[in-house]
């Protein structure tokens, strides 16, 4: 029996599917056509202006940091078991209203800017130094990041001890002036102490309690 002999590979085309042309029955190229259809969007998503709150606010401090809270996690909720937990990393700032001069502290989460932290800056909250770490403060104050006020704890990480100086500086240095507001000195007689009372409002039923029984955030 012969063997047939093996046929020879053919040549794979330099052509790319693109490139391949329809013929006619004679042999004529044909070059391809391309589409000039156009189509435009069934609806038409007008731009809506996003406002973000702190658009009557100037910036009085920023600095990127690392913020954390002590409290319940999910899985020990309504234990009474507490620990530290990181809740996000951005630039933590202090933020003045231009109308009525109230302070706040305000942390969003970098990349999806939610709020992490939102509370006035109390007079009354003390900042204490994380035992032995000089760029790490802890301190407390009635939180609304969640929509609700809530006594929390926080815990806030800088990149190096100077950066943590700058910011109890500024801390400090703003609250004096939240105080001079509640005690109407910042314009007096100029509006009735109606700023003083306004603040007062907001600023009542804030506490620091709760300090001393949070062991500080490990370095982890």
């Amino acid at each position: 029996v012969k063997l047939e002999e093996a046929q020879t590979p053919t040549e794979t085309p330099n052509e790319s599917p693109a490139e391949v042309v329809e013929t006619k029955e004679g042999g004529e190229n044909v070059p391809e056509e391309e589409s000039t259809a156009t189509f435009e969007a069934v609806v038409k998503l007008e731009e809506v202006e996003v406002k973000s709150g702190e658009e009557e606010e100037e910036v009085l401090f920023s600095q990127r940091s690392k913020l954390f809270i002590f409290g319940e996690t999910l899985l020990d909720k309504g234990t009474g078991t507490k620990s530290w937990r990181e809740r996000g990393i951005g630039d933590i700032r202090i933020l003045r209203h231009r109308e009525h001069q109230r302070i706040r502290v305000l942390m969003r989460q970098e990349k999806t800017m939610k709020v992490i932290a939102n509370h006035a800056l109390d007079p009354r909250c003390v900042l204490k130094p994380n035992a032995g770490n000089d760029r790490s403060w802890v301190w407390s104050a009635f939180d609304f990041a969640g929509g609700e006020l809530v006594e929390t704890v926080f815990a806030i990480r800088f990149g190096d001890s100077d950066k943590a100086l700058e910011f109890k500086a500024a801390f400090e240095k703003y609250q004096g002036e939240m105080q001079a507001l509640l005690n109407g000195e910042d314009k007096p007689g100029e509006d009735g102490g109606k700023a003083a009372d306004e603040a007062a409002e907001a600023l009542a039923g804030l506490s620091t309690k709760g300090e001393e029984k949070a062991e500080e955030p490990s370095e982890d």
